[in-house]
């Protein structure tokens, strides 16, 4: 049975191989079409990346590691029919040493030029998938709202020890991708 979760509880993983998914609905007669972006940004030391492939989103569907891929970029939200949106799986036995930190974020694309925001989004949560069983874990819907932001943190895995737990976030911020790239990652930044 899954768990559900609030904002900022916690659950110990247990597994080494899983699936974050993500979802979520636009609100009708919202104008354009709503481009909603899957991102994990996988943090070592001094909470940064230690390489930019270790940022990994529809521009970059594989850590280096091995360890994440991206399902790819669904432009409409409509791919999935009530169903996960963008899947990221994961498989925390691959995951390179360095990194003790992986964070799942969600941004709008082109939110300003469209004038789009969370406030406009419905349904959004993030779960936790048991890949071998196909089992959900856990799930963190996002209750909030975020009539401004345009970028959310939903949740984080990391490592406590030798264990892998995950932390449901749900921090809203009125950026873009960028934004949570730069807070982790001193090399340039093309936007």
């Amino acid at each position: 049975m899954a768990i559900t979760l609030r904002k900022g509880e916690r659950i110990n993983i247990g597994l080494s191989k899983i699936s974050v998914g993500l979802g979520w609905n636009p609100n009708e007669g919202t104008g354009l079409a709503f481009d909603l972006d899957a991102s994990a940004i996988m943090i070592g030391t001094g909470r940064l990346i230690p390489a930019e492939e270790f940022f990994v989103f529809y521009g970059n569907t594989t850590s280096p590691d091995g360890a994440l891929s991206h399902s790819g970029d669904d432009p409409t939200g409509g791919n999935s029919d009530g169903g996960d949106d963008e899947v990221i799986s994961v498989d925390l036995n691959q995951v390179d040493p360095r990194i003790t930190e992986i964070l799942f974020v969600v941004t709008i694309h082109e939110a300003t030029h469209r004038r789009q925001n969370f406030g406009q989004v419905r349904d959004a949560y993030i779960r936790i998938v048991d890949e071998t069983t196909g089992m959900e874990i856990a799930k963190y819907e996002l209750d909030e709202d975020f009539s401004i932001e345009t970028g959310i943190e939903f949740g984080r895995l990391y490592k406590k020890d030798v264990d892998w737990k995950f932390e449901a976030s749900g921090v809203g911020y009125r950026e873009d991708l960028s934004y949570f790239l730069s807070k982790h990652f001193k090399g340039e930044i093309i936007k």
